[in-house]
């Protein structure tokens, strides 16, 4: 095997048996939910930054995905990624009824809301 094909595979094999890790929701802190949507499926990623180690480490809390039902797909970005908004937070609610947050995407449409 090539010295590529050798990195490959230890990287597949690390990251298959190396456990992602989910930090603990701390609720003094501000969320920040990552949203994105493309013709196929809908993803959210719920974020945390905390100080381990005396660093600022950003991780996720919470990870969620959905395909797109066929009404959907016809919608354009603004408005797939504006209902997309509504059903993280709708998913999420326990973790964001109360604290603060911010969303994150990358429709300019919707930032200039």
């Amino acid at each position: 095997m090539t010295e590529e094909r050798v990195k490959a595979y230890e990287d597949l094999k690390n990251s298959l048996t190396n456990a992602p890790f989910l930090l603990m929701p701390d609720w003094e802190l501000t969320f920040k939910l990552y949203i994105d949507a493309c013709g196929e499926g809908l993803g959210a990623a719920l974020h945390q930054t905390k100080i381990i180690n005396d660093k600022p480490v950003e991780g996720p809390i919470c990870i969620i995905s959905r395909q797109i039902k066929p009404t959907e797909a016809t919608y354009g970005a603004s408005k797939m990624e504006c209902l997309f908004i509504v059903w993280a937070l709708e998913k999420l609610h326990y973790y964001l009824d109360g604290p603060v947050f911010d969303i994150i995407t990358d429709c300019n449409a919707v930032k200039s809301l």
